[in-house]
């Protein structure tokens, strides 16, 4: 009910009350005329009585006990996901689930988002509308393609040096390796996706870069000589590139934008310290909504025991 609302049925109802003091044959008259029960009227009047035009007023319809409605400490977890790193409703139940072992529907929290005025994102973490939907792809195995991308880090306050974070990510699982180096070229590039190659837990047999500086000749053929097929996108395509681009936005949301930089930014040894850290919690614990909430590791497992289980 709207405050003009209100003040309507408040002005109503004093109204009645005045009506019935006046009236020869007040309260019968009044409630005929105004079409009221007595008891009704009665009970605006005992209203009126104890706390004056305030008691006219509706009170609220929410039962004063509720056993089944979600619990304080649960609506607080569900506020600080939101605030903190705005998630949306299904990330929010899928992160209580699997780190607090608290089961509630998304519609559940998206109703307690409303109600606390934190349904809409801030204009920079809006989703933006695409001409046409995209698709989600993958490749079927584990190692089949591997997307390598650089993500510029900003530069570091007071000096003019910058870091720059090397990335892999799996098509298929998306496991992904991270490490950050302080120079942008083909020697970095090299040095990264042997480390690449010698943790993931599986065998890759194509690496799919952009057409960066980092990633030409020497990296080209030394990745040749392994075996291993190198392509490249076409240039100004970086959508083909796609996870790992949306990978670094998760990043910057998740991981830049809440990291205390004092005393890390300019020690490298520490930085990857750091990112490391994020990568396994990227791997093994976070919940990947386009995984139906599996993490990489999940969903490794759950690709690995399907190519090995023996047709039924």
């Amino acid at each position: 009910m709207t405050k003009n609302e209100q003040n309507r049925v408040l002005a109503w109802r004093l109204k009645l009350l005045h009506e019935a003091s006046v009236m020869p044959r007040n309260v019968a008259q009044a409630c005929r005329h105004f079409g009221l029960s007595r008891q009704a009227f009665y009970k605006w009047k005992a209203r009126f009585k104890a706390h004056g035009e305030a008691g006219l007023c509706d009170r609220p319809r929410v039962p004063l006990h509720s056993p089944r409605a979600t619990p304080r400490e649960v609506i607080s977890k569900i506020l600080y996901l939101r605030q903190r790193y705005h998630f949306g409703p299904g990330r929010i139940a899928a992160y209580l689930r699997r780190f607090h072992q608290l089961t509630i529907a998304t519609s559940s929290v998206h109703r307690i988002l409303i109600r606390h005025r934190m349904n809409r994102l801030p204009a920079n973490q809006k989703r933006k509308p695409h001409r046409r939907a995209w698709k989600r792809y993958e490749k079927p195995q584990p190692g089949h393609r591997l997307q390598l991308d650089v993500k510029f880090l900003e530069r570091i306050a007071g000096t003019g040096k910058r870091l720059y974070q090397f990335t892999a990510i799996d098509d298929c699982t998306p496991i992904r390796v991270l490490k950050i180096y302080d120079a942008c070229n083909q020697t970095s590039a090299i040095r990264f996706v042997d480390e690449v190659l010698r943790r993931l837990p599986f065998r890759v047999l194509v690496v799919q870069t952009d057409n960066g500086g980092e990633f030409q000749s020497r990296f080209h053929w030394h990745l040749e000589g392994q075996d291993i097929r190198h392509v490249y996108i076409r240039p100004r395509t970086p959508h083909l590139n796609g996870k790992v681009e949306r990978s670094h936005r998760v990043d910057q949301q998740e991981f830049y934008q809440l990291l205390d930089k004092d005393g890390t930014a300019d020690d490298i040894h520490l930085f990857n310290d750091k990112l490391r850290e994020w990568e396994n919690y990227y791997n093994y614990h976070r919940p990947h909504g386009a995984l139906d909430g599996q993490t990489p590791y999940e969903r490794l497992l759950a690709k690995t025991n399907a190519s090995v289980s023996p047709p039924s």
